[in-house]
């Protein structure tokens, strides 16, 4: 129901509660008629038509809210009734595998107190037959079994004379070793008189390498000093060449001095 359905309904209070005749509800936009124009007031009874339809409203939402409850109510009991069913069937299944279990292992109890029978007869056959092949074993090994324990008398001879073979070799390699320690001492004074020697060698050739520098700059300055010598002689020469020259010219300049002069 629309709510233009519910503005427009009829009151339903009787005519003779209000003293007039009820009226009819016009559609919704057409105009009022001409004869009552200045009578607008809607009938006393128009709020009691409006109040009940809105708790009929109301009733229905209500009914639709419950039947939506109990649909959703009878959805979750087909549910668990389907779980539980579902259960249930498996609880068949599983007592019938139990009691398949119980059935086996009664089965199993049975063949494993046969068999436990069997094997203990089985073991007393072994023991005897062990026992027979011990005696004819120690009965065939005995006489081997002496000649080896006088075997084993000779090789402990022979071993106790090894170990005091041992013990003298031991001595002898105590002795050797102090022997080698002492070598190695020389050994280690060997090594430094060498080093010491090539530390000599060392300096020896750079005592050599001093002199044989020393003897390279005496011979620089021993040419030197010969092209020193060289040079002053030629100075002296020079010098004497200057002398007799200036000698030479004072003479002359005496005897120019001494000449009369011409008139």
């Amino acid at each position: 129901m629309s709510q233009d359905d519910i503005d427009h309904m009829p009151p339903i209070v009787p005519s003779r509660e209000t003293g007039q005749e009820p009226v009819a509800p016009k559609p919704r936009g057409s105009k009022p008629d001409k004869g009552r124009a200045g009578n607008t007031r809607p009938p006393a009874g128009g709020g009691g038509g409006t109040a009940g339809g809105g708790s009929s409203l109301l009733l229905r939402l209500m009914l639709v809210i419950a039947l939506a409850v109990a649909g959703v109510a009878c959805a979750w009991a087909y549910q668990l009734q389907q779980a539980l069913d579902s259960s249930a069937a498996q609880m068949e299944r599983y007592a019938k595998r139990i009691s398949d279990l119980e059935d086996r292992l009664s089965d199993t109890d049975e063949g494993l107190s046969q068999n436990t029978q069997a094997m203990a007869v089985k073991i007393k056959e072994l023991y005897s037959e062990v026992d027979k092949l011990w005696a004819s074993a120690w009965r065939r090994n005995k006489a081997a079994i002496e000649e080896l324990e006088k075997t084993s008398a000779s090789q402990v001879r022979k071993v106790a004379a090894a170990e005091k073979t041992l013990a003298a070799n031991a001595e002898q390699i105590k002795s050797a070793s102090g022997d080698i320690a002492r070598l190695k001492s020389v050994a280690g004074d060997l090594e430094r008189l060498m080093a010491s020697a090539k530390a000599n060698q060392a300096e020896v050739e750079r005592v050599a390498d001093s002199v044989n520098r020393v003897n390279v700059e005496l011979a620089k300055l021993n040419k030197r000093v010969q092209e020193n010598e060289d040079w002053v002689n030629s100075i002296n020469t020079f010098r004497g060449q200057i002398n007799r020259s200036i000698t030479d010219l004072q003479s002359s300049v005496r005897n120019l001095q001494s000449a009369p002069s011409t008139p």
